[in-house]
């Protein structure tokens, strides 16, 4: 089966900002690691890149992050909503590749990680998502950490009729991916 990486809106606005997302640097590192995998499958990378009046299109909070191991051929579909395959090319690009497979990482967990992971689910996407390579930030009800956490029990127990969400952390990913598990 073939498949590829998304990674969701890892812009600088958003990691960097007055609030800065929880364990930045180290999502940073992980979704880098993650990469560095993607390539070594030969699987396509895509970043998602999000935009709105509070992050408007060509400003520097709205760039992909600075750190993140990006190359001229990877990807990047644009976005308005949480869903990165509302109005966008993504569905087309994806079939286009017979892509049938998804990596996830990227931010907010709890906004469009959760609402494209889950629709990709729905469309029929076998999804992984890599449990220690996505954030979000403290919010009014929970902790940027709490929230990681959650989401990954929650995604790892949603039903899904026949295609269950894989959640697993980057070592048990480059770990089954070594050993075809």
């Amino acid at each position: 089966m073939k498949s590829a990486l998304l990674v969701i809106d890892f812009q600088t606005g958003l990691i960097e900002s007055t609030l800065p997302a929880t364990r930045g640097a180290e999502t940073l590192a992980q979704i880098n690691a993650t990469i560095a995998l993607a390539r070594q499958r030969q699987m396509p990378v895509m970043f998602i890149q999000h935009h709105e009046d509070d992050l408007p299109q060509g400003s520097p909070a709205w760039e992909l992050h600075p750190g993140l191991a990006r190359v001229e051929s990877d990807i990047v579909i644009a976005k308005e909503s949480a869903d990165a395959f509302l109005d966008t090319d993504l569905t087309a690009t994806l079939e286009a590749m017979r892509i049938k497979g998804l990596w996830i990482t990227g931010y907010a967990c709890d906004f469009c990680v959760d609402t494209t992971l889950r629709r990709a689910a729905s469309l029929g996407y076998a999804v992984t998502v890599v449990s220690d390579a996505h954030t979000g930030k403290d919010r009014p009800h929970a902790t940027g950490e709490q929230l990681v956490a959650h989401l990954n029990w929650l995604w790892a127990h949603l039903a899904v009729k026949g295609n269950p969400i894989r959640v697993i952390s980057y070592g048990e990913l480059e770990l089954s991916e070594r050993t075809n598990i």
